[in-house]
Order: structure tokens, then C-alpha cells, then sequence
């Protein structure tokens, strides 16, 4: 099983972002499950994603990252590179 450590330290004020690599992506789902107020499908297979959650779903998103078994989802805060995944 793949362990993936994201580290949660940011600057106070600034944004979370999220990254998909859309063509990584299996649709295995298992980003919705995580934080299904983030990630959800549209139709059978398009993920739909909000771009900047809210802070209050950071811990959502974070283990919506080390769920993906594919290492699709990158997560990074405003001002910097997306960490997180594989090399997306």
C-alpha cells in the first residue's frame, strides 16, 4: 500500500489549489469519497473538482490525495507549487 505525506504547512491567509491530472486520472472515485463536497463526477466519468476549497476542508482534500491510487491529485496553497502525487 502507497503512503503519500503532504505537508500542511502554509502562510496564513493563503489559498489551498488543487491540481488533477485529468489524463492520470482512472476514475476510481475514491477522491469523492474523500471529500465529497470537493470532488464529484459529472456523467459516468468527467471528475468535477472546486479549484480553491475552503480551509475548512483541508483535511478532506489532504486524504482525498493519499487515497488516489493513481497519485492524480496534487494540493499546494496560493504562491507556491502543487505538492503531493506523483509527478503530475
Amino acid at each position: 500500500m502507497n503512503h503519500v505525506r503532504v505537508e500542511t504547512c502554509f502562510a496564513k491567509g493563503e489559498r489551498m489549489k488543487i491540481v488533477v491530472d485529468l489524463i492520470r486520472c482512472q476514475g476510481y472515485a475514491q477522491c469523492i469519497f474523500a471529500a465529497p463536497t470537493v470532488f464529484r463526477l459529472h456523467g459516468d466519468e468527467a471528475l468535477e473538482f472546486d479549484y480553491e476549497p475552503d480551509d475548512a476542508v483541508r483535511a478532506e482534500v489532504l486524504r482525498a490525495v493519499a487515497a488516489c491510487p493513481v497519485q492524480a491529485i496534487k494540493v499546494g496553497w496560493t504562491g507556491e507549487e502543487p505538492q503531493g502525487g506523483g509527478d503530475a
